[in-house]
């Protein structure tokens, strides 16, 4: 099996350590676990006697109860039984993928995105369609182009919604059109939604919860904060699950005991989670849209309340060349475009802490002014 590298993850292992200013990643700024404590019931004292008392076996294998019982309440009509715990939100996608993907099948995926969707399917064997985002289109693909590119044999699309790197979210009727499509030729959808949306009054519905060949997978990563747990979980109709069962087998035992009592901890208090983050999306957000207002040379489709945003620089340099010299005079870490296939943009993580934004900003702008 031959498999490209993974860019944005290369970049990040060479580069992330030596940031100052990291404003590069798309986690809403990560809690502390003293902090997580905070968001429930228990005292410190309370939380860490659970803790102590927890038997280092391997606990429930497919995630503990409690932890199924919260993520059911993130979806219409799901039974325990179609939830698996996995090793975040990339383990739940390879999951997916591995289980049901074989040499010769058609894939459609959403590119540039995160490049599992489509380059762990290459790496099986399959015959990959891109489809493509737009910037002209806010980001988003177009349907139509999908229509021209579902075969008859098509055997899954891949999605990322809300969108990495950019923030762009498939609305309801969107997601609808796409079921319709694929419903014809009974593809798969399966959607990575580790990215949702904090906009008020925009209800962005899981794949799983619109259509029956729907697999989504999300994790505590982004949204909720908390990457350090590795906790994810995949979703699907029951015969999908049963079969994700027997590849699981041979990818991951459990998440772990701690990791489990810890996430279903964020997940029981997600109501105050969600709180704290909205506050820091809809503040740091506002810094970022005054910023591109003043910044001569970036220019931006604004996200929609999700926690990474995807810049077009106006520069003459190579994107990827820029970074290195902005990281080691400045201190500003971003992720250069090239690394989405996407040359002339970054990633710039605004849901860092507020502080760290406005310094990276304004560190940033200063390196810019040497092209004015």
């Amino acid at each position: 099996m031959d498999i490209q590298a993974f860019g944005v993850e290369e970049w990040l292992n060479v580069w992330e350590n030596d940031a100052i200013y990291d404003i590069a990643g798309s986690t809403i700024a990560s809690l502390t676990l003293e902090e997580i404590i905070e968001l429930g019931p228990l005292s410190q004292a309370e939380f860490f006697q659970i803790l102590a008392q927890k038997k280092m076996n391997y606990g429930w294998i497919e995630g503990s109860p409690d932890f199924k019982q919260e993520v059911a309440q993130l979806y219409q009509n799901v039974n325990l039984e179609q939830i698996l715990q996995t090793n975040g939100a990339t383990g739940a996608n390879h999951l997916a993928l591995y289980a049901l993907v074989e040499p010769g099948d058609h894939i459609i995926s959403v590119y540039p995105s995160y490049q599992q969707l489509y380059d762990i399917p290459r790496s099986l064997g399959a015959q990959v369609s891109l489809w493509q985002i737009r910037e002209e289109n806010n980001w988003l693909p177009s349907l139509e182009e999908l229509r021209g590119l579902v075969r008859a044999d098509t055997k899954m699309i891949c999605i990322n919604n809300a969108h990495n790197p950019t923030g762009a979210v498939m609305d309801r009727n969107f997601l609808e059109e796409l079921v319709a499509i694929a419903r014809e030729v009974g593809a798969y959808i399966l959607s990575d939604e580790v990215y949702c949306p904090l906009e008020e009054g925009l209800e962005i519905p899981a794949i799983v919860d619109l259509y029956e060949k729907g697999i989504s997978t999300n994790s505590l990563s982004k949204t909720y904060s908390v990457p350090g747990v590795r906790v994810g979980w995949v979703v699907a109709n029951p015969e999908v699950s049963q079969l994700f069962r027997k590849y699981r087998d041979y990818t991951m035992i459990c998440a772990g005991v701690f990791d489990d009592f810890v996430a279903s901890y964020v997940l029981a208090n997600r109501e105050a989670v969600l709180a704290r983050n909205r506050e820091i999306v809809d503040r740091n957000l506002a810094i970022l849209k005054d910023w591109v207002q003043k910044e001569p040379r970036v220019s931006l489709v604004y996200p929609r309340h999700v926690s990474t945003s995807f810049i077009r620089l106006d520069i003459p340099e190579e994107i990827e060349a820029f970074c290195i010299r902005l990281l080691k005079e400045k201190g500003v870490l971003l992720v250069p475009g090239n690394r989405f296939d996407l040359p002339q943009h970054a990633r710039l993580g605004y849901c860092a802490p507020t502080q760290t934004l406005e310094k990276g900003l304004a560190a940033l702008s200063d390196f810019l002014r040497q092209f004015d």
